[in-house]
């Protein structure tokens, strides 16, 4: 059997299918020859967040498996609003910001995908490329009518909205129309077949489908993944830090490692099979593990997750600097850092604003609470008194004050 054939089974064994539209049929396409297929991303912030790895780890399976992945950038659907999850409109975004958040988030993809001109090379298109020439009148007379309003109201994506008394605005309302007709101009431009998204796109996706047949006699297929929360009931990719960004600039490879790292022990064996590519064989050994064992399969899972983003000797220094804070007690050369005016710390810095600024607390009070349960250190010290200054004296021998939240989360504050 040629690795075109099995794409969905390999999809399947690993956890990513959840729904899909005539698998018998989307097979044979499989097995006929490189099958197109698109998962669309929103401009929304100038970068993905882990909530959006699942997506990327499936437009690689994809490639890697002998097809042909596209990449939509949502250059105009961001000027709407996906209203799938959210309890309100999303914030209007301007076309310089919605331009230079899709540049932000490009650089993610250069690392999971390989783009280019072949049969099987992953490309990006936007889809305000044909959004922005539609003109309303023709486009309500020649798609519009193939969506029955009846059957729009019952979708997720804007029932729960109504159910919650939260306003949906027409101009969300339409959303799903366009999603519908981007799918329709990848057939036409790209020869796309299969549109891929989360299980909360599958209304979004049929319609897509269904829009294909009636205007065009095309045979377009769906298929969604399951949405993922942690074992314990939280949204994957949100911490009480705030969102896991892909992007460096927005989150350390360290910080990302440790993210992986600290992956509820009930979780190892499924985000193993989602977010790395080792062999099932051995994820099956390694999600037998018990007691401490657990530990040295998350830390497999951290180096294995953050060496696809970063790189292999970004991970292996994010492991190494983990191992000798951990360990040693020492600094480790991968931690963050913040800087700060030498100035500032001759004449003394508030400890609780540092800890903010590099992201130990979200905020001023939170890092008060953190230092009066004890969770706050500096140099590994236990800081006990909220108004402590950080000074000059505080620096230590390699040149940096180190700053602890926890035994997990370590920060350095460096002067300039």
């Amino acid at each position: 059997m040629s690795s075109k054939q099995i794409f969905l089974d390999l999809a399947e064994s690993r956890g990513f299918l959840h729904q899909c539209t005539d698998r018998e049929a989307l097979t044979a396409k499989f097995a006929a020859g490189p099958v197109t297929a698109y998962i669309g991303f929103d401009c929304t912030a100038d970068s993905l967040h882990v909530g959006s790895l699942m997506q990327i780890m499936m437009l690689r399976l994809l490639q890697k498996s002998g097809n042909k992945p596209i990449v939509l950038m949502g250059g105009g659907t961001t000027r709407i609003g996906d209203p799938s999850g959210k309890d309100e409109a999303r914030k209007m975004l301007t076309d310089e910001v919605i331009a230079q958040n899709l540049a932000g988030i490009r650089q993610v993809f250069d690392k999971f995908l390989t783009f280019g001109d072949g049969p099987t090379d992953a490309v990006m298109v936007n889809n305000a490329d044909w959004l922005d020439q539609l003109a309303y009148i023709p486009f309500l007379r020649d798609y519009g009518r193939h969506f029955s309003v009846n059957r729009m109201l019952t979708q997720d994506s804007v029932k729960l909205r109504l159910e919650r008394d939260q306003p949906l605005s027409f101009l969300e309302f339409n959303y799903m129309i366009l999603q519908a007709y981007d799918f329709l101009e990848l057939a036409r431009r790209r020869d796309c077949i299969l549109q891929i998204g989360g299980s909360d796109q599958w209304g979004n996706i049929i319609s897509g489908v269904e829009l294909g047949r009636r205007v065009d006699s095309r045979s377009l297929y769906g298929m969604t993944s399951p949405l993922i929360a942690t074992a314990s009931g939280a949204k994957m990719g949100k911490t009480a830090q705030g969102a896991v960004w892909l992007n460096e600039d927005r989150l350390s490879t360290y910080d990302y490692w440790q993210f992986w790292r600290n992956t509820e022990d009930a979780d190892v064996g499924r985000f193993l099979r989602l977010f790395t590519e080792l062999p099932i064989p051995e994820i099956e050994r390694l999600e037998k593990l018990e007691g401490s064992g657990i530990n040295d399969a998350k830390i497999v899972l951290a180096n294995e997750a953050t060496a696809l983003l970063h790189g292999r000797a970004a991970a292996e220094g994010a492991a190494e600097t983990a191992r000798r804070v951990f360990t040693e007690g020492s600094i480790g050369g991968d931690l963050p850092v913040i800087e700060t005016a030498r100035s500032a710390l001759e004449a003394g810095k508030p400890a609780i604003q540092l800890f903010h600024e590099a992201g130990l607390a979200t905020s001023l009070g939170e890092a008060r609470r953190l230092i009066r349960g004890g969770g706050a250190k500096i140099n590994d010290q236990v800081l006990s008194d909220e108004a402590r200054v950080v000074t000059l004296a505080d620096v230590n021998g390699e040149g940096v004050v180190k700053l602890s939240a926890g035994k997990k989360r370590h920060a350095l504050v460096r002067t300039v």
